[in-house]
């Protein structure tokens, strides 16, 4: 008897050990299994608290290890200017990054964090990176492969600081160029955005042959997931409003505010963001319609999308006054990743309560999570959870800025050039006696990259490390030649100097968004105009504007020789000495119309009113080494043929 108990006890145990070896194989951790497989595996095991601690993004100041673990957050941000410490490096980027992926994985399911910053125009919030053109700079170019590299370029920045995710890019078609965020939009045109797109090919790499569409796709450990936003028709608020009403109808939004979408998607984009903005008077957090009868069902969106920074409590007004409401609102019109992005203890338990009521369902929730997975299953982070030092020497990398050169020479669009068709200004000599170089945007930085750099709203000075265009064109001229440089000056030191020319560099202080926003004026920051018209009134001068949209001229162009359209260029500088000195061409294009008078706006490309100062797809061209002004005031083709002419005289006296 005792025999037998004994066998009984054995087998009881041989079949407990069984079940227990089986309990341990978790499939969502085998790599070999399919997406799907790992992601049904994961969510069977989750509970209601970690389903929705990976609907939760939550703002890095109030993040830490603990926090991840506690409440099971499935993302972390930086928004603009939160940094780990000023002028981090990568390596103290990195070392933050793993302090909360560590706290993630440290979780009962080990889920890692994916970690999203605003890399709109390189990875704009980090000390010593590659600041590249903005995007309406990029649409002057029309170059969708250059934009392709900066995106690959980028992508390997993001990686150097240990981090996934990047909220790039905007794909808004900006109609009105009162909006502040109009420098974040390629082009007026939708079909200048929909090339762009590439952008996304280089963030996230080339799609595999018979890629499924409309799934998300990350290649690599070099690569990062990336963002389309904002859905849909930010671009199109009322007077250039930020977070406005888009008073459009159907077909206008889907004709001109939604073909990047349909880009976006076949290119594999893992997230979308929803706009601020309203359709019609809707909020987009709001709308299901959009959101989730579009974007996911028409479209077959199948990665996350992912809500603007507090963009459910925008939902109502004034924004927060009801947050249960606006989180019920904004989950159940299908955003899937709320930006919370701090007070996540109260977004959670009300979305728990919602659940727990039935007033947001437990599929809701699940569509949620499985497409969060989803994005992060397909990129590796549950192989590769951790960064490490591999990248960091891709930050400010030389090759990274030899391609934010090319940018900035290809953005440049010229829109003067002499006062007559035979007698062009530009390119001008390097050699020159002595050349004024004016205007308060010549010599700072951070004018020069505008906002979304190093804080939020942008700055003023030498905020980074770049090349400013004074130090460009000090560069390029000829040692002989003597610059001399002053931001303002008056009218003793253009009396006092033999100036052979003057370059003015002048423009809009940085902004970002509402900040922004300019109703009444697009104005040239002063002292801009008095220095147009001090030194253009005295000497033969080209005016560079920096900015990140047209600005009113009209008063000024009779007065200038040249004029450029240099955009938000970025850290490199250098760009823009290369063409207007000659050593490149001009080749860029207006992506927008440039107005004559502020009253003339909304105005755009078709319009019935159309009258503009300089059209769309307007730019004049020049060839390398091209002949253009001379130091002693002669044209050079005329010096040529008076040359020639006196040679032939020469000839004929002789014979």
């Amino acid at each position: 008897m005792d025999k037998c108990i004994i066998s009984w006890i054995y087998f009881w145990l041989l079949l407990c050990g069984a079940t227990i070896g089986e309990a341990e194989y978790m499939r969502y951790k085998d790599a070999n299994q399919t997406i799907n497989a790992r992601i049904e595996d994961l969510l069977k095991r989750m509970t209601l608290a970690e389903k929705i601690g990976q609907m939760t993004q939550i703002e890095r100041k109030v993040a830490s290890a603990d926090v991840m673990k506690n409440y099971f957050i499935g993302s972390v941000l930086s928004g603009g200017g939160s940094v780990p410490a000023p002028q981090a490096s990568a390596e103290d980027w990195i070392k933050m990054v793993n302090e909360f992926q560590k706290g993630a994985l440290s979780t009962r399911l080990g889920i890692p964090i994916i970690y999203g910053i605003d890399a709109v125009h390189g990875n704009n919030n980090v000390y010593k990176a590659t600041i590249f053109p903005h995007n309406v700079g990029l649409g002057a170019t029309r170059d969708p492969e250059l934009v392709k590299k900066i995106g690959e370029a980028t992508a390997l920045e993001v990686r150097a600081t240990g981090i996934q995710y990047a909220f790039a890019p905007c794909i808004a078609v900006c109609r009105d160029p009162r909006w502040g965020r109009c420098y974040e939009s390629y082009s007026e045109n939708h079909t200048i955005v929909q090339q762009m797109t590439d952008i996304i090919l280089g963030l996230q790499g080339d799609l595999p042959v018979n890629f499924s569409k409309g799934a998300p796709y990350v290649g690599g450990k070099d690569k990062v997931a990336a963002c389309a936003k904002h859905y849909v028709g930010d671009g199109g608020t009322h007077d250039g409003i930020n977070e406005n009403n888009t008073i459009i109808d159907s077909h206008g939004l889907l004709s001109i505010h939604m073909p990047a979408y349909y880009n976006s998607i076949i290119k594999g984009v893992s997230t979308v963001m929803v706009s601020y903005s309203s359709w019609n008077g809707v909020k987009m957090h709001a709308n299901y319609d959009m959101v989730t009868n579009y974007l996911k069902n028409k479209l077959r969106f199948r990665g996350f999308v992912i809500s603007d920074w507090q963009g459910i409590d925008r939902i109502t007004s004034p924004a927060g006054s009801n947050y249960t409401y606006s989180v019920q609102a904004g989950v159940n019109a299908g955003i899937d990743m709320v930006m919370v992005p701090y007070n996540y203890t109260v977004f959670i338990d009300d979305l728990t309560s919602l659940v727990n009521k039935s007033v947001v369902s437990a599929s809701r929730i699940d569509d949620a999570v499985r497409r969060i997975l989803r994005v992060k299953f397909t990129m590796g982070l549950f192989e590769n959870p951790l960064a490490d030092l591999t990248y960091t020497d891709q930050l400010g990398k030389k090759e990274h800025r030899e391609l934010a050169r090319e940018a900035v020479r290809k953005s440049l669009v010229l829109l003067k050039n002499g006062n007559s068709s035979n007698q062009p200004f530009l390119p001008l000599p390097k050699k020159a006696n002595k050349i004024l170089v004016a205007g308060t945007h010549a010599d700072n930085l951070g004018y020069q990259c505008g906002g979304w750099t190093i804080q939020w709203q942008g700055d003023s000075g030498n905020i980074t490390v770049g090349t400013t265009i004074l130090n460009a064109i000090k560069s390029t001229v000829d040692p002989s030649t003597t610059v001399i440089y002053s931001a303002n000056p008056d009218s003793t030191i253009m009396k006092e100097n033999s100036f052979a020319y003057a370059i003015v560099v002048v423009g809009e202080p940085p902004y970002t968004e509402t900040a922004g926003d300019d109703l009444n004026n697009l104005t040239i920051l002063d002292p801009g105009p008095a220095t147009i018209e001090t030194v253009c009134g005295k000497v033969k001068c080209v005016v560079i504007v920096v900015s990140g949209r047209p600005v009113v001229l009209e008063p000024y162009v009779p007065l200038m020789e040249a004029l450029v359209a240099a955009w938000l260029p970025g850290t490199e500088g250098q760009g823009v000495a290369d063409v207007l000195f000659g050593d490149y061409g001009f080749t860029g294009r207006l992506p927008r119309t440039w107005f004559k008078k502020i009253e003339q706006l909304p105005m755009n490309v078709g319009d019935s009113h159309y009258d503009p100062l300089f059209p769309f797809d307007f730019g004049l061209t020049t060839k390398p080494g091209q002949a253009g002004y001379s130091v002693n005031g002669v044209h050079r083709k005329v010096a040529k043929r008076i040359y020639f002419l006196f040679l032939s005289l020469v000839v004929a006296l002789v014979l």
